[in-house]
């Protein structure tokens, strides 16, 4: 394992077109869950100007059976997506929560899907789909997050609730962020590069051209640098670091205006920043009988109690599955070379404390629930458990491995 290396991570806003998109549809997800826990949804949502489209597969007693929509409903959808937009806060002419144009084109879910899946006498519930899916934990950060991608969570973080608040009136919903580190010895010590690129209010970038206003951009340029300075550690930042903001100019034209947003588009943001491997399949938009969102929350739930149980300082985890098979096929621990016991023998316990089916994994996370919105911005992961939310980040399995190991 390397020791001194540069590494980068980047993250979004809450207003970049694909989150708008992720939010939209796990603003669907929550819903139908909110009439029927066994809902199926696989919703996937197109963003441009002044359009919003949703697309795919769903079954939900109360709202959608037998090819057909509850009275209601279909009104009930679009007012969800229209508060979502509002929430973010695109009130703008190229976007607006209340005047873009809405299509549904959500049907029902395929009946050749829903006998592999569904559980049925001695049949087990199967995976919705087949593939691999990945968890990952580090001690670099007390979120067992790699600090590349928690420093750049936390930056768009700070400047959505300086946005929300008024405090900050030239900002924008739209942003990006990324931050690349220096590793001495693995541990992250300063920050070589700052990147920020934030919508904003007219005039507020000097380009040269008339009526342009340099002491306005330093406003925004400092208010920026001053977002860096509290929140990465003190003395990550020095004259020798490079920062940008906004390097492309100005950036008035942004969010769904400015860019199509489409659903499942950042899963290195939604995920590990790069520093894990990533199996391919998106979460936004899946009910959790799919295993492109269980499985993966419950393989980070996995590698972080063994990290914060002190068994690794780092833990990668992967499962793997086939559609309508309960079981999964695969099961794969690395430590890279950090770990106290051996990969072999946690791979023999972690099935004997978490049952890794699909319904297993729904009932020890109780992931049957309206709880997904708030997983669409700033990352699934690193998150404080808060009741029925992010319990994937629960450290409750750490007692139960220190016994087993």
């Amino acid at each position: 394992m390397r020791q001194d290396f540069l590494f980068t991570s980047e993250s979004v806003s809450e207003g970049h077109p694909d989150k708008v998109a992720d939010q939209i549809s796990d603003a669907v997800v929550d819903l139908f869950l909110s009439k029927d826990p066994q809902a199926r949804i696989a919703c996937e949502t197109l963003t441009t100007t002044q359009l919003v489209v949703l697309a795919g597969e769903i079954r939900c007693k109360g709202v959608y059976e037998d090819g057909k929509w509850a009275e209601g409903a279909e009104a009930e959808i679009e007012k969800t997506v229209r508060e979502t937009v509002k929430r973010i806060g695109y009130e703008q002419d190229g976007f607006h929560w209340q005047t873009f144009k809405f299509l549904n084109n959500l049907h029902a879910q395929s009946a050749h899907i829903a006998q592999g899946v569904d559980e049925s006498g001695n049949k087990d519930e199967g995976a919705g789909d087949q593939g691999i899916m990945f968890g990952y934990a580090t001690d670099e950060t007390p979120d067992y997050l790699p600090a590349t991608l928690y420093y750049s969570h936390r930056i768009l973080e700070r400047m959505a609730e300086d946005r929300h608040s008024k405090a900050v009136p030239f900002l924008e919903p739209d942003a990006k962020s990324q931050v690349t580190l220096q590793y001495e010895n693995g541990v992250p010590v300063r920050a070589t590069a700052l990147v920020v690129s934030t919508q904003h209010a007219p005039g507020y970038f000097d380009d040269g051209s008339e009526g342009s206003d340099a002491a306005r951009y330093k406003q925004l340029r400092d208010y920026v640098v001053g977002v860096f300075n509290d929140v990465l550690p003190q003395g990550f930042i020095s004259d020798a670091t490079a920062i940008y903001v906004n390097p492309t100019g100005k950036f008035e034209i942004g969010g769904p205006d400015g860019d199509a947003g489409l659903t499942g588009r950042k899963i290195i943001v939604d995920t590990y920043g790069g520093a894990s491997p990533h199996g391919g399949g998106a979460f936004s938009g899946k009910d959790p009988t799919k295993v492109d969102r269980s499985a993966a929350y419950i393989a980070r739930y996995m590698a972080k109690n063994i990290v914060a149980a002190g068994l690794a300082k780092r833990c990668t985890i992967q499962l793997s599955y086939a559609i309508g098979i309960a079981e999964p096929l695969s099961l794969y621990v690395d430590t890279h070379g950090t770990g106290t016991v051996d990969e072999a023998k946690i791979e023999q316990v972690l099935p004997t404390l978490v049952r890794l089916t699909p319904k297993g994994i729904r009932e020890h996370l109780q992931l049957n629930k309206p709880i997904y919105q708030r997983t669409a911005s700033y990352g699934h992961f690193g998150r404080e458990p808060d009741g029925d939310f992010f319990s994937w980040e629960k450290t409750d399995l750490v007692e139960k491995l220190k016994a087993a190991l």
